[in-house]
């Protein structure tokens, strides 16, 4: 339930109402206040709440029940966008857009720094970097752990550049978070709940991936769960779909995009990397992710394609890397933002 109320109320007057909901009401109560009315967002059992009494309240404008099962990540309980920060250094969610871009896997010391000064020439913003990689084949590649940490550190000292990591435990969020700028959840531990809990205890920005075959609902139940523990600063990534085709990867689903829009006041960012699987489509399809509202994309470059431990298919060499981020650019200032 929400209750909105008139933006003039008193502090003092807006305080002692939100006490007197929260000990007559046995609920908690969320505040989001604007420039014109403050947003109330009660969680609990509000099924008793008697809607006529609660509108009775001095400076309550209106009050409506929620039937979206998320509360916090819904837009009903804060109708305007959320910017989450990252690093001291860059805001995801507001006219300026975020590009992450880096190898599917941290290799070596020299396959890193190459990649991270590349992309930063480029104009990328961020750096993302697998150090833990979920691999379908137990015997494929499983990334280089905290060493891989270690690595990320160095190419954040040599560029500027905050990092982002995949982290697929609780233990591995323990070990690794500390150092990082933003940790990943990859689509295969979308509802790991356990690890979305301990994640909810922490303050370290999240960038949440869209489950494999996982329902927008689904996806925003997640977010909930992590903000639920008090850690509201997510930012969701549409990686694509699977589907029938076989034709590439997955389906990256741009119609999700603002389809959350209308539902969530988090950031999303598209990845057509994996969304597509193959590097000769991911320019075409960042292009579509910007127009359609994307706050940002996450792209997977290397040098050597080739010889990739992991996802060399829908990686972008440094020179395709540029051709992109001149096109997106183009792009995002028809609609008045900008990368850089």
């Amino acid at each position: 339930m929400i209750l909105k109320v008139d933006g003039k109320i008193p502090r003092e007057i807006l305080e002692r109402l939100i006490k007197k909901l929260e000990e007559d009401l046995n609920v908690e109560v969320y505040p989001t206040v604007g420039k014109d009315f403050t947003i109330l967002g009660l969680v609990g059992d509000t099924s008793v709440i008697d809607i006529k009494h609660v509108s009775s309240f001095e400076y309550v404008v209106d009050v409506q029940r929620i039937q979206d099962p998320f509360k916090r990540a819904g837009r009903h309980f804060k109708p305007e966008d959320s910017i989450i920060e990252v690093g001291g250094k860059v805001k995801i969610g507001g006219k300026d857009l975020v590009m992450m871009a880096g190898p599917c896997s941290v290799e070596s010391e020299e396959q890193l720094l190459t990649i991270a000064k590349a992309v930063k020439k480029a104009g990328a913003n961020m750096l993302r970097g697998g150090v833990v990689k979920p691999r379908t084949s137990p015997y494929a590649f499983q990334g280089m752990g905290m060493e891989g940490i270690k690595l990320m550190k160095k190419a954040k000292e040599e560029t500027g550049l905050p990092i982002v990591c995949e982290v697929m435990s609780i233990e591995q969020l323990h070990e690794f978070g500390p150092h990082l700028d933003m940790i990943q959840l990859g689509a295969r531990n979308m509802q790991n709940f356990d690890l979305l809990k301990e994640v909810g205890k922490t303050n370290i920005p999240v960038l949440l991936k869209r489950g494999l075959s996982a329902t927008i609902e689904e996806w925003l139940m997640s977010a909930e769960y992590i903000m639920a523990g008090g850690n509201e600063n997510v930012v969701l990534c549409e990686r694509g779909i699977r589907t029938y085709e076989t034709a590439y990867r997955n389906v990256l689903d741009l119609n999700a995009v603002p389809m959350l829009k209308s539902k969530t006041h988090l950031p999303i960012v598209v990845d057509p990397a994996h969304g597509t699987g193959k590097w000769w489509m991911v320019k075409d399809l960042a292009n579509a992710g910007v127009a359609v509202g994307a706050h940002g994309l996450m792209v997977e470059v290397h040098h050597k394609p080739e010889e990739a431990f992991s996802d060399g298919p829908q990686s972008l060499k440094p020179e395709k890397f540029e051709e992109l981020m001149t096109e997106v650019q183009k792009v995002a200032e028809i609609f008045g933002k900008k990368f850089f």
